[in-house]
């Protein structure tokens, strides 16, 4: 009889970790963190997992020690011989550094993907990569996920009468056309000039709007600039509505302010990154069931791909 598989989840997105689990029906795999005076930490399982498939949850997100305690486990459960060691990575960071856009940088999303599997991760499970191809930068299988899955069935019960997709600068062209063919829908493009990281200089506005219930989809919202920018041009060029639908909720700085005070009717994220705090803005759903039904099929060998086949009929 095969071991049952465990999953264990690290403390950045530990809250996700243990609706996966609840999804998947069994409870979330014990493990402690102990930590010493001087700053390091030490994690710990305290099970047996030898021979068993261990999935680990952790999303990357700040501070860097989230990502070095994802890479002690996937080394403690290779030391303690786990069968196979999956980590479910929610919210890839540093996916933003997947090329040289100048001399003299890291391609820090291959620096991760290189510490990951030197660690001794076997597979990958991850959501919504800023940029496709960090797939390439493993030499391990990559499941990589989209939020359409639990996007789509949201705004179709909104039943908005004149929906229109848009992207917040060209980079989520191929996003939002991909949703506005899922819903048969137009869509539209804000292109932004940027001055400096995090600072957009300059937006316009390419489609109209007018009269429209217009849905802006991203992966990140970051400082808030880039989609609060667009969504006050949208609204000036003659929308009904405007919403957000993005992936991952960094939301640094004084993002929540500008969401707060940006004329969107919702701002609509997941649970890959838990919230700094609570916003009457802000919707959240849940990927867990998504995750925990693909921990089911990379168990039974099952296709993943299918799980985001739509019916293009709304």
């Amino acid at each position: 009889m095969a071991a049952r598989p465990v999953i264990f989840g690290g403390r950045a997105t530990q809250h996700l970790a243990e609706k996966i689990a609840e999804s998947y029906g069994q409870p979330l795999g014990k493990m402690v963190v102990t930590e010493f005076s001087d700053g390091e930490f030490q994690p710990s399982f305290e099970e047996n997992i030898r021979g068993r498939d261990v999935f680990i949850v952790q999303s990357t997100i700040p501070p860097l020690e989230n990502h070095f305690e994802l890479l002690m486990l996937i080394d403690a459960a290779r030391r303690a011989s786990a069968k196979r060691i999956i980590a479910v990575i929610p919210y890839f960071g540093f996916a933003r550094q997947d090329r040289k856009d100048k001399p003299r940088v890291s391609i820090a999303s291959k620096l991760m993907a290189n510490l990951l599997m030197a660690a001794g991760v076997q597979r990958v499970i991850t959501i919504d990569l800023h940029a496709d191809q960090i797939q390439g930068f493993f030499d391990v299988p990559v499941d990589h996920l989209f939020a359409s899955s639990v996007f789509i069935p949201y705004m179709r019960s909104l039943n908005l009468p004149n929906a229109v997709m848009a992207s917040p600068d060209t980079g989520g062209t191929r996003r939002a056309a991909a949703y506005a063919k899922i819903l048969d829908t137009g869509f539209v493009i804000c292109y932004k000039q940027r001055s400096k990281p995090n600072e957009v200089a300059r937006m316009e506005l390419i489609g109209d709007v007018s009269g429209k219930d217009v849905i802006v989809v991203d992966d990140i919202i970051d400082t808030g600039g880039s989609i609060t920018k667009a969504a006050q041009l949208i609204m000036d060029r003659g929308a009904a509505s405007v919403r957000a639908f993005s992936t991952h909720p960094v939301l640094s700085g004084q993002a929540y302010e500008k969401l707060e005070s940006a004329p969107f009717t919702e701002v609509v994220v997941t649970d890959t990154i838990p919230l700094r705090k609570e916003s009457s803005r802000i919707h959240v759903l849940s990927t867990a069931p998504l995750f925990a039904e693909v921990i089911h099929r990379v168990l039974k060998t099952k296709s993943i791909s299918s799980l985001f086949q739509f019916d293009h009929h709304t």
